[in-house]
This record gives structure tokens, sequence and C-alpha cells, in this order.
């Protein structure tokens, strides 16, 4: 019993918990045991809920209990089905939709033109003669009250135009600072006007003149003020030298002159419609809305072509170093601000045939377009802030410098991203889509939400890739210049040894490729993921893959794990010279797997990290040349001793190697007879890297020293000795050809054994 009425509890609770069709169900009982009709009560409370549970019958339960899950079924269908159907009704009312309401709005011009005249009589019904002009008294007042004011402001703000330090440079600072308080004192003035009118418009307009009062004020005289303000801003069309945007004078007074011809037009649009649906005229009625808003976007469209040229050196900017990129964004700048106009107005129409006027009435295509037409302003304000706001160069030369320009480039595309971010976020508000639901993720079901949150993730994933790059470039820039390392120089390491990089400035490479790729393969997920796509099999594939390389890749593992323990020992560095097996060459490149030597006569060795056994690297630290020379037995080897000596004092002295040469070039006595003479050695020790030219001018001294010292550099000779007594011409025929056979000879000798001939003796 007590198990029974345990079951009977849980099946009520599944009642309740599934939804229903209405407040009460009846079952029909038949003849043939049927459960009797059951009625559930409106008003459940756990006490109902006992009382129904305990006169219920198990077949009146069962039954019950099947009717509710068929409705829960068929609600569940008919959910998916308009799921289904969304995307063809989307279509629908993006193509189909869209041209019936241009259709519909042509059809009914003459309703427009028989409708709109009543919506004037209504007015001119409402107050009559005497109290239209009584409205007109009383808007002088207002109007006359709020420019006192703001005349007023004006006066006590006088000392905010242009000072002394305002004018001093033509720099983007001084501009700033010069139309930022020009700005702040048109907007205060604006805002003390609409302050002033409001307060005495309610004070003495009578209730049924206030809308009027607020369409003239805002629509009319204070929303083009503001785009006024705005554009002298922007554009400074009567001080070009403080112009804050890069375009020309002709330009800069047409699109100022014509943005105040534009707000007028939306003022008057918002005004009239206003008007209309205060005199009892919908705007669905006589689509009047859908002209007005015609109009708008065709005068933008006018605009941009008249302008394009001028728009396209505004988007590219004063800066020369312009990438090929900006320069074609810049180019087809004019054409996205045509194709976002035409595109507002079809996104218009789209939700015309939606008769979604509530999302219409806060006009956020307007502000949406504003904010899209605004990207040159945006994107110039962006470099203007870097520009101002980067440190200079540290240190000197090329490493410097393009570290310099590279760390402004990603500031300038870092700030385009933050603010690509900021436009998304505002328009999706501008929608009606909070940034809080997109950060959530709880719009879902909302495709325009979804693409927003995608495109916000994007741009995040970007900001974290450009940020990782400056830092890591940042830093191997002054690891580079700190090495005195140039970058496309030809031989870093020169013919046999050179200095490389420091070892941060090896594995840095490796550590942005690994952040480059995990910042990719992260927000590619997430992006996907807020498209509603699972990215479960993804990773579940991934694993998989991962799985299979690791058993058929057991080589690639080797070499990743081999250039690991190497980079851990520090046993190489990019720029270093080293020795593998019988491969030598300067370390220009590594990679996870591999590393590449260039070899002093341009041949480049791939070498992968697993098939290294050892490596000799001939640029860690400090070199030691030692260099021979052969002179006579009879030279006096302290008098070379004191010559190496000066000779090492003079190159070390030297302003290119004094910080390159260590010890300086002196004589280490003899080191050696031969046939020839005696071999006398020489050492210095250098950085690696510079031995080569110090060798060199060392050679060339050396040289000259021996020269004005009369000592030579001993060499073979051959001698031919001819006995001529009593025939002396016949001795000499045989001496000139006995002397050119021995030479043969002993040329052909030296040549079998790879040495070099020696010149002829007398």
């Amino acid at each position: 019993m007590i198990i029974r009425f345990v079951w009977l509890c849980a099946m009520s609770l599944m009642l309740l918990a599934l939804p229903g069709t209405g407040t009460a169900q009846g079952l029909s009982v038949g003849d043939t045991g049927a459960p009797a009709s059951v009625e559930v009560p409106e008003d459940l409370t756990p006490e109902t809920v006992r009382d129904l549970v305990a006169g219920l019958t198990d077949a009146q339960i069962r039954q019950l209990l099947l009717e509710r899950l068929d409705a829960v079924a068929e609600a569940q269908q008919e959910a998916a089905a308009e799921a289904s159907g969304a995307g063809a009704n989307l279509f629908y009312h993006a193509t189909t939709g869209a041209v019936q309401e241009i259709i519909l709005s042509v059809r009914k011009l003459p309703v427009l033109f028989e409708r709109q005249p009543q919506a004037f009589v209504t007015f001119f019904d409402t107050f009559g003669g005497s109290g239209i002009l009584q409205m007109l008294g009383f808007f002088a007042i207002i109007l006359a009250a709020g420019f006192a004011a703001e005349f007023v402001v004006n006066r006590l703000t006088r000392n905010w135009h242009l000072s002394a330090a305002d004018t001093a440079g033509d720099t983007s600072r001084s501009a700033f600072r010069t139309l930022g308080k020009k700005l702040c004192r048109d907007l205060l003035g604006v805002f003390v006007f609409v302050a002033v009118a409001r307060t005495v418009a309610f004070s003495i307009l009578p209730p049924d003149m206030l809308p009027y009062g607020g369409i003239i004020l805002f629509n009319l005289v204070a929303l083009p003020r503001i785009a006024m303000a705005l554009a002298g801003f922007l554009l400074s069309p009567k001080q070009p030298e403080y112009r804050f945007v890069n375009t020309d004078d002709r330009t800069a007074r047409f699109l100022s002159r014509h943005i105040l011809g534009f707000s007028l037009l939306i003022g008057f649009m918002m005004a009239i419609l206003e008007f209309n649906a205060i005199n009892g005229l919908e705007a669905g009625e006589t689509r009047l809305g859908f002209w007005l808003n015609l109009a708008v976007h065709l005068y933008i469209v006018w605009m941009a072509w008249r302008a394009r040229f001028g728009l396209v050196d505004m988007m590219r900017g004063a800066d020369d170093d312009v990438s090929p990129i900006e320069e074609r964004v810049s180019r087809a700048y004019p054409w996205f601000a045509i194709a976002v106009s035409v595109g507002t107005w079809w996104v218009v129409n789209i939700l015309t045939s939606y008769k979604a006027w509530e999302l219409l009435s806060t006009t956020p295509h307007f502000k949406s377009m504003a904010l899209l037409l605004l990207a040159p302003a945006m994107d110039t304000a962006v470099r203007g802030i870097v520009r101002h706001l980067m440190p200079e160069m540290s240190g000197e030369g090329i490493v410097a410098e393009r570290a310099h320009v590279a760390a402004e480039r990603s500031w300038v595309r870092i700030g385009r991203v933050i603010v690509f971010g900021l436009v998304i976020i505002q328009i999706a508000s501008f929608w009606g889509m909070s940034p809080v639901r997109i950060a959530s993720g709880a719009v879902g079901e909302q495709f325009a939400a979804s693409i927003i949150e995608f495109l916000i993730v994007v741009a995040a994933g970007y900001l974290a890739w450009e940020i990782v790059s400056l830092v890591v470039n940042r830093q191997l820039a002054a690891e580079m210049t700190a090495s005195g390392a140039v970058p496309d120089e030809e031989a870093i390491g020169g013919d046999g040894g050179g200095a490389g990089g420091s070892r941060l400035s090896t594995v840095l490479p490796l550590i942005l490729l690994a952040a480059h790729t995990a910042i990719a393969v992260l927000f590619a997920l997430i992006a996907l993921s807020a498209l509603g796509i699972d990215t479960t099999p993804l990773l579940a594939g991934a694993g998989i893959a991962g799985l299979a390389i690791g058993f058929g890749a057991q080589k690639l593992v080797t070499d990743v794990v081999s250039g690991i323990f190497f980079l851990v020992d520090d046993a190489f560095r990019v720029g270093e010279y080293v020795e593998v097996g019988d491969t030598k060459g300067t370390v220009e490149k590594i990679s996870v797997r591999s590393m590449q030597l260039r070899h002093h006569r341009g041949l480049v060795h791939t070498l992968p990290y697993g098939e290294i056994p050892k490596i000799t690297n001939y640029s860690r630290d400090w070199v030691i040349m030692k260099l021979k020379f052969t002179v006579p037995f009879d030279t006096d080897p302290e008098k070379v001793r004191k010559l190496f000596k000066k000779i090492g004092q003079e190159v070390q002295a030297m302003d290119l190697y004094k910080d390159d040469m260590l010890q300086p070039f002196k004589s280490q006595g003899v080191f050696n007879f031969d046939d020839v003479g005696m071999v006398i050695r020489g050492k210095f020790m250098a950085r690696p890297g510079s031995q080569f030219m110090m060798r060199k001018e060392i050679y060339n001294r050396v040289k000259a020293v021996f020269d004005e010292n009369g000592i030579e550099f001993a060499r073979r000779e051959v001698r031919v000795n001819v006995n001529a007594e009593g025939h002396e011409e016949e001795a000499a025929d045989m001496s000139k050809v006995a002397g050119a056979a021995a030479s043969g000879a002993v040329q052909a000798g030296l040549a079998g054994q790879g040495a070099a001939p020696p010149k002829d003796g007398p």
C-alpha cells in the first residue's frame, strides 16, 4: 500500500510538471471500462494534489498521463516545424517580402497625397487659427530663452577659444586639444539651450502643445546643431591646420555642409512622423517613412560618390608608411559607404515586412549606419593616439628602427580591434541585443546575435594575437639590438664562426609560434561554438588524430624532443657557426623539428634534431687565431717578435677592432724548421665573427713591415750548377736547357704532392 501511494504521488508530480493545453482537462467515460473523466483544479496546492491523487485510480492516472504526454509531443513537433521553417521564412522576408514592401509603398503613393493633408487639417482643427498663433508665440519665447542662456554660457566660456598655447605647432595633439575645446563649448551650449528651453516649455505650454515643443526642440534644432559640432571637430572646415582627419579643404567643406543637410533631413523625417502620429495618421498607413528613409539613403550615396576621392585620402591618413592592405581598404571605403547605406535600407525593408515597427521606432538603423560611416575618423583617431603615446625609439640602428615601426603598427591594429569590438557591441545594443546576454551565450536562437557574438570572439582572438606578437617581437628586437645582430645581412657568422644572438632571441620565435597556434585553435573553437556548432566531435577527432600521429610519427616526436633538450642545453643559437658531423655553417633558422645551417659558400643544410650526434660551436665567448709565417734561417726571431708586438698594438687601437680584439697579436717564437726556413707563429684572441677581418688586416701589416725591414718570406728554390771550364758558350746553352728541365721536374713533383710550384731560381 505504501509503495502504491508513493507511485501515485510520483505520477501526480510528473503531471504537474508537464505543460498543459488548458486549465481543465476532461476524460470521457465509456461503457467499455474506460476511466471516468477527471477535472484538474485550476489552483493546485499541495493539499489539492494530495486529495486528487488519493481519489484517482490507476487507469485514470495512466489516461491523464498519456494525454499530457501527447500534448507535450504536439507542442514539440510544432516548435520543430516552426524552427525548420525559420530559415525559409527569413529568406522569404529578405527577398520577396522586402520587394513586396517596396511595391506596396509605390501603390500607396496616392494614399500618401490624400491622407497627409488630412493630418494638417486635423492639426488646424484642433488648435484653430488663434491657437496656432498662440503656439508660435510660445515657441518664440522658448527659443529666445534657450538662445539667451546659450549666449550667457558662451560669454562665460569665451576663454575656451584658441590661445597662444593652442596655436603653437601643428601636431595632432594641439589639434585635438584645440578642437576638443571647441567641441565641448558647442555641446555645452546646445545642452544649456535644450535644458532652458525645455524648462520654459513645461512652464508656459499647455499640455496639448508639449509634444510639438519636443518635436521642434530636439529634431529640428538640437539634432542638427549636435551634428554640426561633431562635423566641426572632425573636419575643421575653417581651420585646416587643426584638421583632425586627413582630407583637402574642398572635401572638408563639402562634408561639413552636407552633414548639416543630412541631419536636417533626418530631423525632419522624425518630426513629421511624430507629427502624423499625434494627429492620428500612422506611418504604415501612408508609407511616408519609406520615402523619407529612401531619401536619407540616397543622400548618403550621393555624398559618398561626390566626395569619394577625399574619403580615400581621409581613410589613408597622413602617414607615408601605408601598407598595401591599408591602401586597398582606403580605395574601397567610398564603395563600402555606399554598400552600408544600401544594405541598411534593405534591412529596414526586411524588418518592415516583419511589421517590426517597435524595433524601428528608436532608429537603430540610422545609429548603426552612422557608426559604420565614421570609420575614417575613428581610424585616424587610433593612429593619432598611438603616434603620441608611443615611446621614443630605444637604441639605434636598423633593428631598433624596425622594432619601433613594428610596435607602432601593432598598437594601431590593437586599437582598431578594440574600436571594432566596441562598435559591434554598440550596434548590438541599438538593436536590443544586450552585451550581457551576448557574453553569457543566451542568444543562441537569434541568428543576428550569434553573428555578433562570433565577431566579438574573433576580435578578441585577434586582439590576443596582436598583444602576444607585440610583446614577443619587442623583446626579440631588444635582444637582437643588444647582441648587435643585423637582419638581412649576408653571412651572419662569417666564413667560419660568428657571434650569434642571445639565448632568448633563439627561443622567442618558437614561443611566438606556439602562442599563435594556441590562440588560433582556442578562439576558433570558441567562435564555432558561438555560431552554435558543436565542437565536441572536433576535439574528439583531434584527439584520435593526435594518437594516430603519435604512433605513426615516432621519428617526428624524437626530433621534437631532441630539439627541446638542445635548446634547454643552449647548444646553439641563431647566428652562431656550428659543426655537425661533416656539416658546417651558420645557424640561420630553427623550427620545432629541425635547424638550418647556411654554409659560408651559400649552401643551406637542414638537419633534424634527432639525427644530430653532437654539435661543435665555434661562436661562443672567444676564439684564438694562430698565424704561421716562414722566414729564412738567417732572420732574427727577436726582431720579428718586436714587429709582431707593434702590429698587435696598432690593430688593437683601431676603432674597428678595439672592442672585438680581446688579446693583441703577438709572437709565439719559432714554431718549427723545414727545408725552406724557420716557421714563426703568432696569435691573437678576438670575439667570434670578427677574427677574419682582423686576420686580413694583420697579414697586410706583416707584409708591409717585413718589406720595410728587409725581411723576406722563405720560398722554395732550385739551384743548378754546371762546370763550364773551357766550354763557356756551350755551357751557357746547356745551363738554360738543364735549368728548364730541372725546373719542370721539380714543378711536376710538387704538383703531384699537391703543393704550389716554386718560383724559378737563378
